[in-house]
């Protein structure tokens, strides 16, 4: 099967010719440059063993791609005129399955469908690998790629995809810096990740007000066995980064009061860890916030975890820029599935 070259012309008279145009609901950005679709694919070694996961497909230009390919593809597209066009891209592929949904329920897991279609192709066979290569809409950027690092069962062996730079940087970030969070404690905690390329606004139509990257996330298996308990340590950083700007002592008390005497118990623990009470959440490394989940989780017991945020009457800290959506709660600026800013397959 030959699929067209999905450029600005073809898809400027397909769109014409359907009677559609870009959703500025679903912050759809289609990326026209034949060079960059290239770029990604290769970037993910795709193999025939491989099951893809992509959301976003736009026009479908790069599922049709990975599928000569793969074993299989599962793409979720939330726009019916751009799941039905991607449907048509990949037409006669057995191997491609279209879902047209939101990726996500309740804004912050992904969807049960989306992980069941996930399975069916990986239960095809033992030796299948599971793949995230998408131009991921970037207001589901944060909690698709957060909930499949820390899901149990279908982390993917390597994560391939374009996001705008600024969320890029963050993943990327060291401490101390304004850049710095949850995010990028969670991706340095649990995969080796580096940026393959700054794409400039010029490769997508329409052109977004940002720049975009390409980034490529390996999640490591040593990495994930040196923390003792995932989904505590994952509960640990989303909820410190809620009040980045208060201390540890702070934080810590008001976050799990009911388990504390005083602050001078709060104060205790941090010293085991060589850490003052006086220290934010944005100072301390990766290995330190390993070590404190733990400390906590000691110290607290497990139903810790269950203990809801406290209500706050102060504006929420989770950062100062917005858009970053630490909590990978899918609030953060941008569309839908269709494609976010410097997102979206043409």
């Amino acid at each position: 099967m030959t699929t067209p070259r999905q450029t600005l012309s073809y898809l400027r008279h397909l769109f014409e010719h359907r009677g559609i145009a870009p959703n500025r609901r679903y912050g759809q950005n289609f990326l026209i440059d034949l060079n960059t679709h290239d770029l990604i694919a290769r970037s993910a070694e795709l193999g025939p063993r491989d099951v893809v996961l992509e959301v976003g497909p736009g026009a479908g230009a790069l599922t049709a791609m990975m599928a000569e390919k793969v074993s299989a593809v599962v793409t979720v597209e939330i726009d019916p005129a751009m799941a039905q066009l991607t449907r048509e891209a990949v037409s006669g592929l057995q191997n491609v399955r279209v879902l047209q949904q939101d990726a996500l329920a309740r804004k912050s897991e992904i969807a049960p469908e989306v992980l069941d279609s996930l399975r069916a192709g990986l239960a095809v066979a033992p030796d299948r690998t599971l793949k995230l290569v998408a131009n991921l809409p970037y207001h589901v950027a944060t909690p698709i790629i957060s909930n499949l690092l820390v899901h149990p069962e279908l982390c993917p062996s390597l994560m391939v995809v374009t996001i705008q730079r600024e969320l890029a940087d963050r993943m990327m970030a060291e401490p101390h810096g304004e850049m710095y969070g949850a995010l990028s404690v969670l991706v340095q905690a649990l995969a080796d990740a580096e940026i393959v390329r700054i794409l400039s606004p010029k490769v997508f139509w329409p052109r977004p007000k940002v720049e975009s990257a390409i980034i490529k996330i390996v999640p490591s298996a040593e990495k994930r066995a040196a923390i003792p308990d995932l989904p505590w340590f994952h509960e640990v950083v989303r909820r410190v980064f809620t009040l980045r700007r208060k201390n540890l002592r702070v934080v810590l008390y008001r976050l799990w009061k009911p388990y504390w005497r005083d602050k001078a118990q709060v104060d205790a623990l941090l010293e085991a860890l060589d850490l003052t009470g006086d220290v934010r959440a944005e100072a301390l490394n990766v290995q330190e916030f390993i070590d404190l989940a733990e400390a906590l989780r000691s110290r607290l017991g497990p139903s810790a975890a269950e203990l809801p945020d406290p209500d706050d009457s102060e504006t929420p800290e989770s950062d100062d820029h917005p858009a970053d959506d630490e909590d990978g709660d899918g609030d953060g600026d941008g569309g839908g599935d269709g494609g976010g800013e410097g997102g979206g397959d043409g």
